[in-house]
C-alpha cells in the first residue's frame, strides 16, 4: 500500500481485508485492479473493509493518478 496514498488517507491499514469497491465484491487483485480502472481519478468511492479484529467497515477513498 502506498504511504500516504489514497488508501491509507481514508482509513485502510496493514492487515485489512478488501471486500468491496462500492457495490461490487472484491476476491482477488485482479478485480480489484480492474474496479480502481474504472473509476476516473477524483472520484470517491466506498471502500468496504475487514479489520484483523473481526470489525467491518465502510471507508471513502478518491483515487487519483500516479505521478
Amino acid at each position: 500500500m502506498q504511504n500516504p496514498g489514497p488508501g491509507h488517507t481514508a482509513g485502510l491499514r496493514e492487515g485489512d481485508l478488501l471486500l468491496a469497491v462500492g457495490a461490487t465484491r472484491v476476491d482477488t487483485a485482479a478485480d480489484l485492479a480492474h474496479e480502481v480502472f474504472r473509476i476516473p481519478p477524483g472520484t470517491p468511492v466506498r471502500l468496504t473493509v475487514r479489520h484483523p479484529t473481526g470489525g467491518y467497515q465502510q471507508l471513502t477513498a478518491v483515487p487519483g493518478i500516479l505521478t
